[in-house]
């Protein structure tokens, strides 16, 4: 008595199918066919959405916004030299 014969299992489908329907049990093989097939391909469009970014040459920021050192060195290469002044350490 360990393990089910063929005829319990066909016991078992016979049960199923006529509580539920030979109609409702295909639809739900139909839903879960499209929840695959719409798994793989959003797999799909990942990997290659991921080797398009791999890809892609690095670009610079587009602002110019500097930071303090490099807007005080700016600041100092501005200013004209005024004679008797002395120049910024």
């Amino acid at each position: 008595m360990g393990s089910f014969s063929i005829w319990h299992w066909l016991v078992v489908l016979l049960v199923v199918l006529l509580l539920f329907g030979s109609g409702k049990i295909s639809g739900l093989m139909g839903d879960l066919a499209k929840g695959i097939k719409s798994f793989k391909q959003n797999i799909k469009e990942d990997e290659k959405d991921a080797s398009m970014e791999a890809q892609a040459p690095a670009t610079p920021p587009a602002g110019n916004i500097q930071g303090p050192a490099a807007a005080q060195a700016t600041a100092a290469q501005a200013q004209p030299a005024q004679p008797g002044s002395r120049p910024a350490a």
